[in-house]
C-alpha cells in the first residue's frame, strides 16, 4: 500500500459539519468528529439516532446535505484504497451464486482494478483471512448455505485481505454467536494493536468498555466523543436516550 502523504497523520477520520437529511427531516446534524489514528471506537445511540447513516455518510454511500469528510488530512476520494467496510449482514443478498473464498477474494479488487483477474498471492491472502477468522474449512462452502455468524466471518476475512489502514464495521455482532463474538473483538483488537483505526458501530452498552478504547455517542445530533471513560456518563446516556439510560 502506498505510503500515507499527510500532515495530519494522527487524525485518521475527520467529519466537518455533516448534515443529512430525509425529505427535509434531519437525519445528522452539523457532526463533527476527528477520530485518532490506531483506535478502536463504537459509535453508539438509541435505534433511530442516525448511525449506519453517519458511516455510510462517510464512505460516500449517501450524499449529505452538507460537510465534509477526509481521510489522514485528504478528501475521501483520493484516499478510499485506505479504507475497508463490513456492512450489516442483513443488507446483502446471500442467495448470489458464489463461494466464501470468491467473496473474500473480491477484498483484493482494490488493489489489482477491476480487469485484472486474481493471482495466486491473492488467492493465498484470502485464505489466510479465511484462517484468521476461523472459517479456512468453509473456503468452497456457498456463502447462502453459511450460517448468519459464518457470513459475518467472511464478510469480515474480506476487509482483512483488503489489508487497509481504517476500518468501518456495522453493526458486526449483531445474529452471531457467543464464540464468533469473541473471535470478532480478538481480531478487531489485533487491527487496533497493528496501527489500525477501527470504527464500529456498536448497540450494547454492557460490553463498551470491555471492547473498545473510544467511543461517539449521538442521537442525530453529536453528544459525545473520546475515551469510553469519559462519554459514557450518566449526563451524557441521559442526553442521548433520555429516561431510558437509567437501565443503563
Amino acid at each position: 500500500m502506498t505510503p500515507i502523504e499527510s500532515d495530519s497523520q494522527d487524525i485518521a477520520v475527520s467529519v466537518k459539519d455533516l448534515t443529512m437529511a430525509y425529505r427535509e427531516k434531519p437525519v445528522l446534524w452539523d457532526i463533527d468528529m476527528e477520530v485518532p489514528r490506531g483506535v478502536l471506537m463504537a459509535i453508539v445511540g438509541p435505534n433511530g439516532a442516525g448511525k449506519t447513516t453517519l458511516i455510510k455518510a462517510i464512505l460516500g454511500l449517501l450524499k449529505p446535505a452538507a460537510g465534509k469528510v477526509e481521510i489522514f488530512g485528504k478528501p475521501f476520494e483520493s484516499q478510499r484504497y485506505y479504507v475497508g467496510y463490513v456492512p450489516q449482514c442483513g443488507s446483502v443478498d446471500w442467495d448470489f451464486p458464489t463461494n466464501a473464498l470468491d467473496v473474500v477474494t473480491m477484498g483484493r479488487y482494490g488493489h489489482l482494478g477491476w480487469f485484472k483477474r486474481p493471482s495466486k498471492m491473492d488467492r493465498d491472502l484470502a485464505l489466510d483471512a479465511l484462517d484468521r477468522v476461523g472459517m479456512a474449512d468453509f473456503a468452497d462452502r456457498q456463502i447462502s448455505q453459511l450460517s448468519g455468524g459464518q457470513q459475518q466471518r467472511v464478510f469480515l476475512a474480506r476487509a482483512l485481505v483488503q489489508d487497509a489502514m481504517i476500518y468501518f464495521m456495522d453493526e458486526p455482532f449483531v445474529g452471531v454467536d457467543a464464540v464468533t463474538e469473541k473471535t470478532i473483538v480478538g481480531i478487531l483488537k489485533t487491527l487496533r494493536d497493528q496501527g489500525k483505526t477501527v470504527i464500529v458501530v456498536h448497540h450494547d452498552l454492557q460490553t463498551l468498555s470491555e471492547y473498545f478504547d473510544w467511543a461517539f455517542l449521538m442521537n442525530v445530533r453529536q453528544i459525545a466523543l473520546g475515551p469510553v471513560s469519559e462519554v459514557i456518563t450518566q449526563e451524557n446516556l441521559k442526553a442521548a436516550y433520555g429516561g431510558r439510560s437509567a437501565i443503563f
